[in-house]
């Protein structure tokens, strides 16, 4: 059984889908359309823009869902998933690619979601880092041990790596703590505390542009973050994407639950390989790869 996998924000870099616009017809059209609904080109950005230019939020989360749901275009009929899931961003990806969501409600939604989590980021000095070497219990203990500050376990991502997130103060004590207990912190080049309760505002923002946007029963199993299960229900679907912003993405648990489900195969759709790295720390003998075209 064949999971395809969409990954979200980091995975960026100068040049992506540059070769999709060049070498299809159907995958220029679609780029097109985006900068048209977005209001400024986008692939200016992700073809010659430099890290600074595509680490800012508001182009970073619209740069990969594009890049990804081109890709799973380009696929054509090679694109049949028996399951389907995303990374934070990405899954929104995925709900695009597997026709719960249209492109141009899916770009509008990641577009949305992006403004509001920059203001958010605006608002409070909040950032991430990634814990390593430790195991998850110790790493949320640390989390609860910091007093007086925000900082969660935010990503899941794989065992023996951790993102934490929260205000600045929280996340520099909680890894000084990891540090202290032989593990590994580093911080992350990101604006905010994604996935934390300082998203609040724009979980509260984004819920209005959810509910305006109509919904579809999948072409097969979308895995969500904040549950790590299967979801067809249009509704279920709604409510667990926007619980997203603010609750942790469980991929270590997605991941595994895949594999519990029959998974034989996971299918990188989008910029980076970081997820196949991430699927081969859940299980040594996974098979994982980038999409080909």
């Amino acid at each position: 059984m064949k999971a395809y996998v969409f990954p979200g924000q980091g995975a960026q870099f100068s040049g992506m889908g540059k070769d999709l616009y060049e070498g299809s017809a159907e995958c220029r059209e679609l780029m097109e359309r985006a900068n048209d609904i977005i209001g400024f080109r986008l692939t200016d950005l992700m073809f010659g823009g430099t890290a600074d230019d595509l680490k800012q939020t508001r182009v970073t989360q619209p740069a990969v869902f594009l890049h990804s749901v081109a890709l799973a275009r380009r696929l054509g009929e090679n694109f049949r998933p028996d399951m389907a899931g995303g990374h934070s961003l990405g899954e929104f990806s995925a709900l695009v690619a597997a026709g719960a969501i249209d492109f141009d409600d899916g770009l509008r939604l990641v577009v949305a979601r992006a403004e509001a989590m920059q203001k958010c980021c605006e608002r409070t000095p909040s950032t991430m880092a990634a814990v390593l070497k430790l195991d998850d219990k110790t790493v949320e203990d640390i989390c609860a041990s910091v007093e007086g500050e925000v900082v969660v376990a935010a990503n899941y991502n794989c065992p023996g790596q951790l993102v934490i997130s929260g205000t600045k103060e929280g996340v520099a004590r909680a890894c000084e703590l990891a540090k202290e207990a032989k593990g590994k912190a580093l911080p992350l080049a990101v604006g905010g505390a994604f996935h934390s309760p300082l998203m609040e505002p724009a979980r509260v923002e984004l819920a209005e542009a959810i509910e305006r946007t109509a919904f579809k029963a999948p072409v097969c199993p979308v895995y969500q973050n904040v549950t790590a299960e299967p979801v067809t229900d249009p509704a279920e679907i709604k409510r667990n994407l926007l619980m997203q912003l603010t609750a942790p993405v469980r991929w270590t648990a997605t991941v595994q639950h895949m594999l519990r489900d029959g998974a034989t195969e996971f299918i990188e759709v989008g910029p980076g390989t970081a997820l196949q790295g991430m699927v081969k720390r859940v299980d040594t003998s996974a098979n994982a790869h980038s999409a080909e075209v």
